[in-house]
């Protein structure tokens, strides 16, 4: 069953007491229905919506926007450097992250002599050393295939003359590069300036875009006044 399939739009005019036939229609045109009606409907019912709409597409709703900026600078573990440069290593421009496979690698070893079978028999030894292998071809393989992918996702850049080259050879030789520390809150502030624009992958967006409790006051009174017309 496609995902189109799973939405009815029945239950968000039924909430707001509005016709089947209502312009904009929640099914064909989701996006202008919810920048009406967005802040009128409960999350439960908002989550429908993600079956019909992309985060990207979201981005356009300005209280969705707010909603991530708000979620963003709550500086949720997610979105640290640590959690988020291994989540989403083939963002991540600073020192190679095959590195990290090596930390990696060397606790799988040490579990194996310490922890498997209390580090009592003679192959335990090998067994860590091989698993610490292991463990390291995983991760350099990994981040390999991440940046093949994003490198063959990437859109075609024309060639430049020569003279355009020289110039941004020049710029860059002007640009002092960055302290590791920099390169960590500027990989920070990327993954934050994705994730506000929907282009963050494997992000379970429904957990922010759909959560009222990121609004602002004035956006709650601005519901509640849509609630006091329609009483009216």
């Amino acid at each position: 069953m496609s995902s189109t399939a799973l939405f009815n739009k029945s239950l968000s005019l039924l909430y707001l007491g509005l016709p089947n036939d209502y312009v904009p229609s929640p099914y064909t045109d989701p996006i202008p229905f919810l920048t009406k009606h967005l802040t009128q409907l409960p999350p439960h019912l908002l989550l429908h919506f993600s079956y019909i709409t992309s985060a990207k597409q979201r981005t356009v709703l300005p209280v969705i926007r707010n909603r991530r900026l708000e979620y963003a600078n709550g500086n949720p573990p997610e979105l640290r450097f640590s959690a988020a440069s291994s989540e989403w290593p083939n963002l991540w421009q600073g020192p190679r992250r095959e590195r990290w496979g090596l930390q990696e690698g060397t606790e799988e070893k040490a579990w194996a002599e310490s922890g498997f079978l209390g580090g009592s028999t003679k192959h335990v030894g090998k067994l860590g050393g091989l698993l610490g292998g292991y463990e390291e071809e995983r991760e350099a393989e990994r981040i390999r295939t991440l940046r093949r992918e994003r490198a063959a996702a990437e859109q075609f850049i024309p060639e430049e003359d020569e003279s355009s080259d020289e110039d941004v050879s020049a710029e860059d030789a002007d640009v002092e590069e960055e302290s590791p520390e920099e390169a960590k809150a500027s990989f920070e502030r990327l993954i934050r300036e994705r994730l506000i624009y929907g282009l963050l992958e494997d992000f379970d967006y429904d957990k922010v875009d759909w959560d009222e409790s990121l609004d602002k006051d004035d956006d709650r009174e601005a519901e509640n006044r849509w609630f006091d017309d329609n009483d009216e």
